[in-house]
């Protein structure tokens, strides 16, 4: 297997680490922006709004992120975080659950877009797709530090995973020998989220008069709902509503793609609702950034 930890050294009694699941969170992070970036392009908007909100986004996204991995664990039964409260900021360690950083992350996009004058329509549309691309940069990551995996499977992509990494359900290692294979959820989430980024991205350039505030996002809530509702089934980890084999995440995952559904069908005027008659059907450019300060000359002596 691959070492999570790419190199290390030490200052004192500190360890340095850099680890592949940081690298390739990152990798995932600027892959989504430059996406995000040329859709904002495509629609008339600057993009270095984009670039100047990532320094606000990106650590409330992974902070957000990590306590939803955190409280989904804790909800399913894992006492550990509870017992080593000095473990849920450890990021490096693995362990981000997209749907935490989405709602921290929006909250974030608010803030922003409103403090610049931003279409928060255009923005929320330009970072669908690559809402799906970024997450799907990332999904390595899990395969390197052995996590996301389903049940056993006598597929010829099957994965190993180390008995320390295995699900109680699978620690017994006289049932489930090292020879076992299992399912690498994580992979099957990143092909569905290329997938369903090219669709997005295809439709609305093919489309362009279809490309209306809101489109974008409704389709990623669609696309990303159904995904992991699919996904659910090879999920093994994911804590369930007690009494049923139904996880949570399954359940917000339905909600989110009914939502979505929802607001196409309003957007396209197919369900007519009082409260959405004045939805703009065109997207609003924000005011020019203001020019960079200029750096004062030093004078010569």
């Amino acid at each position: 297997m691959i070492d999570p930890v790419i190199f290390s050294f030490n200052i004192g009694s500190l360890t340095i680490a850099l680890r592949w699941y940081g690298v390739l969170v990152m990798s995932g992070a600027v892959a989504g922006a430059w996406l995000a970036s040329k859709e904002m392009s495509r629609r008339g908007e600057n993009a270095d709004y984009l670039w100047d909100a990532l320094v606000v986004l990106l650590p409330i996204g992974i902070l957000g992120a990590r306590l939803w991995y955190v409280a989904n664990a804790t909800l399913g039964g894992n006492p550990y975080y509870m017992q080593n409260p000095g473990q849920i900021l450890n990021i490096p360690a693995g362990g981000l659950h997209f749907y935490g950083g989405m709602v921290f992350g929006a909250l974030a996009l608010y803030w922003y877009a409103n403090k610049h004058k931003l279409d928060l329509w255009l923005l929320l549309d330009s970072l669908a797709p690559a809402a799906l691309v970024g997450q799907a940069v990332a999904r390595p990551a899990n395969f390197i530090n052995q996590e996301l995996y389903g049940q056993p499977t006598t597929l010829p992509w099957g994965i190993p995973i180390d008995a320390q990494h295995r699900l109680l359900q699978y620690s017994d290692m006289s049932l489930y020998p090292e020879s076992t294979r299992f399912h690498p959820s994580f992979a099957y989430q990143m092909v569905w989220n290329f997938l369903a980024a090219g669709l997005i991205i295809w439709y609305l350039r093919r489309n362009p008069e279809k490309d209306k505030p809101g489109v974008g996002l409704s389709a990623w809530l669609i696309l990303a709902g159904i995904g992991r509702v699919l996904l659910e089934a090879f999920r093994p980890d994911q804590p369930r509503i007690p009494g049923t084999d139904t996880s949570i995440t399954r359940v917000v995952a339905a909600a989110m793609a009914l939502v979505g559904l929802i607001m196409l069908l309003i957007r396209y005027k197919v369900l007519k609702v009082p409260f959405a008659d004045k939805w703009e059907e065109e997207y609003q450019i924000a005011p020019p950034l203001p020019p960079a300060p200029e750096k004062k000359k030093r004078r010569k002596r």
